[in-house]
Parts: C-alpha cells; sequence; structure tokens
C-alpha cells in the first residue's frame, strides 16, 4: 500500500471511477469536490466496498494538497483549485483532462514532480497489425484497447459508456484484460512517453527536495 491519494472532481464519472481505484492501492484517499452531499455518498460506497481504506471528504484541496503522494485532476474545473506549486516533491499528477490542465511551461517550474497525461496499452501477440495512430508498433490508446477486448471475448455491445459510473464495469474490463494479455505499455506526459530515465531524475530531485527539509 501507498500513503495518501487525492481526487479532485471526484464525484463525476471519471472522478467516481479514480476514487474507487485509488482506494484498492492507498491507505488513505481525499474526495474533493463541490458537492458535500454527493461527496459523502461516494465516500460510504467505497467504504462498503473496500472497508480498510480510509476516506476523507472536503469542498476544499489545499489544505491537504501538500501532503499528497498521488493527485488525480478528473475534470477541467481542477485548474480552479490544483497548484502545482503545492504539491510536495515527488509528487504524481495525473492531468486527465481534456486539454490538460498543465502545459509544458507549468511541469517546467516543477522538475521534482511527475505530470501524467495517459498510460497506454502493450497488445499482445508479436506480429500486430494496425494503422498508424501515432504510437509505438503494438500499442494502444486505452480506449481502443478495451473495444479490442470486447472484440476478443466476442462481445458487441454498448458497455461502459453513458450512464452513472459502473464500477463493475471497470473491474470486469481489467480482468479480461488480463485474461488477454494486455498490459501497461508506458505512460505519457505534457511531451510525451516518459522513460526509465526520465523518472529516475524526478526520483532523484524530489529526493534532493525532501532532504532539504
Amino acid at each position: 500500500l501507498h500513503d495518501k491519494a487525492m481526487v479532485i472532481c471526484s464525484t463525476g464519472c471519471v472522478g467516481n471511477m479514480c476514487s474507487h481505484l485509488l482506494a484498492t492501492a492507498f491507505e488513505e484517499v481525499f474526495l474533493v469536490g463541490r458537492n458535500i452531499a454527493k461527496l459523502m455518498a461516494l465516500q460510504e460506497s467505497i467504504q462498503k466496498a473496500i472497508p480498510r481504506v480510509k476516506m476523507h471528504v472536503s469542498t476544499r484541496s489545499d489544505s491537504n494538497l501538500d501532503s499528497m503522494d498521488v493527485v488525480v485532476a478528473a475534470s477541467s474545473g481542477a485548474r480552479h483549485v490544483l497548484d502545482i506549486m503545492q504539491v510536495r516533491p515527488g509528487c504524481v499528477i495525473a492531468d486527465i483532462t481534456m486539454p490538460m490542465i498543465f502545459s509544458k511551461e507549468d511541469t517546467a517550474k516543477r522538475p521534482d514532480v511527475v505530470v501524467i497525461r495517459s498510460g497506454e496499452i502493450q497488445l499482445p501477440g508479436e506480429n500486430v497489425e494496425m494503422a498508424d495512430i501515432g504510437l509505438p508498433d503494438g500499442v494502444a490508446y486505452a480506449g481502443l484497447a478495451e473495444t479490442i477486448i470486447l472484440a476478443l471475448e466476442g462481445r458487441f455491445e454498448v458497455f461502459n459508456t453513458g450512464g452513472p459510473p459502473q464500477w463493475d464495469k471497470v473491474r470486469e474490463i481489467y480482468r479480461l484484460g488480463l485474461k488477454h494479455g494486455m498490459k501497461l505499455a508506458a505512460v505519457s506526459g505534457v511531451e510525451g512517453f516518459f522513460s526509465e530515465k526520465d523518472i529516475a531524475k524526478v526520483r532523484d530531485l524530489a529526493l534532493k527536495e525532501l532532504s532539504k527539509g
């Protein structure tokens, strides 16, 4: 288990799923949003499914932002409350908004922080043939990978679009992805894929900044 994670705009469809996912891997999860009633309802549903996780709800992010290990910006509304200068060294920010909240100029201010845009999927098999979509051979965007998984299962249906969030659908597609040999290929930021060297550089800078404290 890791320590603390925060989801900003957690009561939206994407934020809801991110909150459930992080609750499976972190000791404490902080839910941030505008509507306290919706936040408390989300907290209750997660707590029922995962009793061991410590849940916190708030309409403000600034009071806890500097202690987070991971922060997820789940909606463009997060741009108004997420200050990259306030997060701790070594923090991982998942900026999954479209368009992204943070620019190259923003991330350059914090070389000791990782800002992730997305994660791509390595498709199974050695002879994968597909059109050029701007990714390395055999690598697909997560949404496309979901469609491929359903095709491999022979399930031609509307699976997880529209309507209220469905946590069971997320767990199912994850299980089916593993079944067919899907795996994470790489994560990318505002300037493309992160290499192991890139991650090591951020880690070294973060450790240096933390040692000052």
